[in-house]
């Protein structure tokens, strides 16, 4: 077919042609000489526009662009983890090999290894009846994923052919499908599905089960459920990338993708050489087994990055139908709605607020919709987690990004300046955030620690809320005037602040807390409290009990005691009551 399509001008990542009647919204297309890959996003009666997702320097009016036919899509199957891509699935590791260390535009590489042999078991038989999203084949993936191999979503019918078990790349075919109207189709190791829309579930289920971190201040705090979601704000230097690396390594999720959206070269670079050095405490293996990596640096094309998002989270989803617990990083979402800013204004859209599209709310709700724990085709059960990072200029939480993300999640983690730059690590201000899952994660939490874990939360959260009105006084009379049972409450909350919130990312037992270890620390904290309170109601001075160190070493238990050995509390209880009945005496 002769192609007349060709380009009529040319705008940054934006390019228009002119009369264009064979290309449909949201189409992928070949733009140039070079193959570069775009998205139409406008068509008139007149003008097609293109979104462009690679540079554009070098295209010229007359260049050629070329239909698909398919929208703008991913490719799915065994080789997914362990790998490096970049904003659209294109793998960072095989252009390296292919073209050397800078990606060549038009960089035509296979998303999946086409070589590479897999080991497969199938799980069908000839005259079974499948139907979207069952099982019909497993492989390892790596040591620790099994990758099951599942019937597209929009297919269903009768199995009438059957490889025996054994070795295959991921375009043979290992099955063949006859659908109700007679047509065949090959079942491969992989199959393609479009990055904007969601997969389909059986069932979303209500978020009742924590995603545990090991990070006492969210775990305990401002927890987040499995399928939920959560926003980290936080101005520059507060550590949004610490306390997602954090996640990434601990959370109890079954996979990880980190999305590096618009982020420092350096940085995604720091992100690849740790995770390939980590050892998963789970599996004693490399961290790598159960990770992907999208990174789209700052200084990659604007508008790849706007599809780095929805590649993570349409290869989230897919580890969700075949059974997994997914959690997905997205660092940082407002560089993603930056690019959405830019490429409006190239479109010449009316500006909302601060110059932002007038849909980038409807683009956030749109992405963490597709959150959410869930009854999968595939019979079992998955989820996918999203934490979101935000960088607000100047660490202004009231500019649109943080205002709309806040609409669309439930977990709101805020990142402190001042406690950043004060050496309190993670930097999650306890005033400022705040988790709308208590009431779907307390029978979790109530049946699996007890209903005093939940009673110690709510009193821990008191302590620090009477903390923050008091230090108001202190800051305008001094301390000195409060009385003793005041004083008490500034202690107690300064010993929650730094033995309990404040963690240490380098330290073997402090760097993931079991949620065992997490109360016994806030009962211990509690118990030397309440027998303060005791002899202060008595008159003796609060300096008498200050004098004891029973305080001080509540600073250092969180190192002390290690995880293993729980029993340790006992002997700090005991202390306590020694010590404090020895000044009733």
């Amino acid at each position: 077919m002769e192609n007349n399509n060709v380009i009529y001008g040319i705008n940054g990542p934006v390019v228009t042609v002119k009369k264009a009647d064979c290309f449909e919204m949201m189409e992928m297309v070949y733009v140039g000489k070079q193959k570069l890959v775009g998205e139409v996003i406008g068509i008139t009666d007149d003008l097609t526009t293109i979104q462009v997702y690679e540079e554009t320097t070098g295209l010229k009016p007359g260049d050629s662009v070329t239909g698909t036919g398919a929208p703008m899509n991913v490719l799915l199957g065994p080789g997914i983890i362990d790998n490096i891509f970049d904003g659209i699935e294109r793998p960072l590791k095989a252009i390296e090999e292919q073209a050397g260390a800078f990606i060549n535009r038009g960089a035509s590489v296979s998303s999946l290894d086409e070589q590479k042999l897999w080991n497969v078991t199938l799980k069908v038989k000839v005259g079974d009846k499948v139907c979207g999203g069952q099982i019909y084949a497993t492989l390892p993936e790596t040591p620790v994923i099994e990758h099951r191999l599942m019937v597209h979503p929009e297919l269903s019918g009768e199995i009438v052919k059957v490889m025996p078990d054994g070795e295959y790349k991921i375009f043979d075919t290992v099955a063949v499908l006859k659908d109700c109207e007679g047509v065949e189709h090959n079942l491969t190791l992989c199959q393609k599905w479009p990055i904007r829309t969601a997969r389909p579930v059986k069932e979303r289920l209500a978020p009742t089960i924590p995603l545990i971190t090991g990070q006492r201040v969210i775990d305990t705090l401002f927890p987040i459920a499995k399928g939920g979601t959560a926003a980290i704000p936080g101005g520059f230097g507060t550590g949004k990338t610490m306390t997602q690396h954090q996640l990434a390594k601990w959370c109890d999720a079954d996979i990880i993708i980190y999305v590096g959206c618009g982020e420092r070269g350096n940085e995604m670079s720091q992100v690849l050489e740790e995770f390939s050095e980590l050892i998963d405490p789970k599996s004693q293996r490399p961290m790598t087994d159960r990770t992907v990596l999208i990174a789209n640096t700052s200084n990659m094309p604007v508008a790849a990055r706007e599809a780095s998002i929805y590649t993570g989270i349409t290869l989230g989803e897919y580890y969700r139908d075949m059974g997994y617990h997914v959690a997905m990083m997205a660092d940082s979402t407002s560089r993603w709605a930056e690019a959405l800013r830019e490429i409006s204004g190239r479109l010449e859209e009316m500006p909302a607020e601060e110059g932002f599209p007038a849909y980038l709310p409807s683009r956030l709700a749109e992405f963490y919709e597709r959150g959410g724990r869930a009854d999968v085709l595939s019979g079992g059960e998955g989820s996918v987690t999203l934490i979101g990072a935000v960088s607000p200029q100047g660490s202004d939480f009231s500019e649109p990004v943080t205002q709309n993300t806040k609409r669309f999640t439930r977990c709101f983690w805020a990142l402190d300046k001042s406690l950043a730059y004060s050496r309190h690590y993670p930097a999650i201000n306890w005033m400022d955030s705040y988790s709308e899952y208590f009431n779907d994660l307390d029978p979790w939490f109530k049946q699996n620690l007890g209903d005093d874990f939940v009673e110690y939360r709510n009193k821990i959260s008191a302590l620090l809320q009477e903390e923050s009105s008091l230090m108001e006084i202190v800051k305008l009379i001094g301390a000195d005037v409060l009385p003793d049972d005041q004083k008490l409450v500034i202690e107690t909350a300064k010993a929650i602040r730094v033995g309990f919130l404040q963690q240490n990312a380098f330290h073997a037992d402090d760097t993931f807390v079991p949620l065992a270890k997490q109360k016994a620390m806030m009962k211990t904290i509690l118990h030397l409290h309440a027998k303060s309170r005791e002899i202060v109601a008595k008159e003796i001075p609060l300096s008498k009990i200050l004098a004891l160190g029973l305080f001080d070493k509540l600073n250092k238990m969180k190192y002390d005691i290690p995880n293993s050995k729980l029993e340790m509390f006992d002997d700090y209880n005991k202390e306590i009551d020694e010590k404090l009945d020895e000044i009733l005496k």
